[in-house]
């Protein structure tokens, strides 16, 4: 069993790589086509993966940014995401891990409750981003999101690094939920 560390590989120049983990591969695979599409200074690669560990004997670059997919049409989802933050480092949740959920337009067919992945994102101090991914325009958004968020991620805005980030994108207004 590996675990996944930020510092496992060197960083490639002026490139920057995502790892997208969840169950649904098409929806994956559309998101992930969405992030190559974007424009971009840095050369955009992304990893798909239903789970982790990564298979330990292929040779990837080093990944800066992990988003754990969770489909709230699907229990088995968010047991497959809950079973794989157990192969990640700590030092990934100090700003390169976050969580998405999609499926949240369609209440009447959740079987998770949005406060559940809540509290998940919660436990990891990590952002956790809303999306309907089915809809294209809704993905097209979301791809502009985590390019952003990849690029600081992986070191390519000056000024910026993950961790600040992170404290970025917490709310003042709400810092935690302790009541949910």
């Amino acid at each position: 069993m590996s675990v996944l560390r930020p510092q496992d590989q060197l960083p490639g120049l002026n490139a920057a790589t995502i790892l997208l983990v969840g169950t649904d591969d098409a929806l994956l695979q559309q998101l992930a086509d969405s992030i190559l599409k974007e424009d971009c200074a840095s050369t955009l690669k992304v990893h798909l993966a239903q789970s982790l560990p990564l298979p330990s004997n292929v040779n990837r670059p080093r990944i800066d940014l992990i988003v754990f997919v969770v489909n709230l049409h699907s229990k088995y989802s968010l047991q497959n995401v809950e079973e794989s933050l157990h192969h990640v480092d700590a030092t990934f949740f100090l700003g390169k891990v976050g969580f998405l959920a999609t499926g949240a337009g369609q209440d009447n067919h959740c079987s998770i409750h949005r406060n559940t992945v809540l509290r998940l994102a919660h436990t990891y101090r990590s952002p956790l981003f809303f999306c309907d991914l089915e809809v294209e325009g809704f993905r097209a958004t979301m791809a502009q999101r985590l390019v952003r968020m990849l690029q600081m991620c992986a070191g390519h805005v000056p000024g910026v690094s993950a961790l600040n980030l992170l404290s970025l994108m917490r709310s003042s207004e709400n810092p935690f939920l302790e009541d949910v």
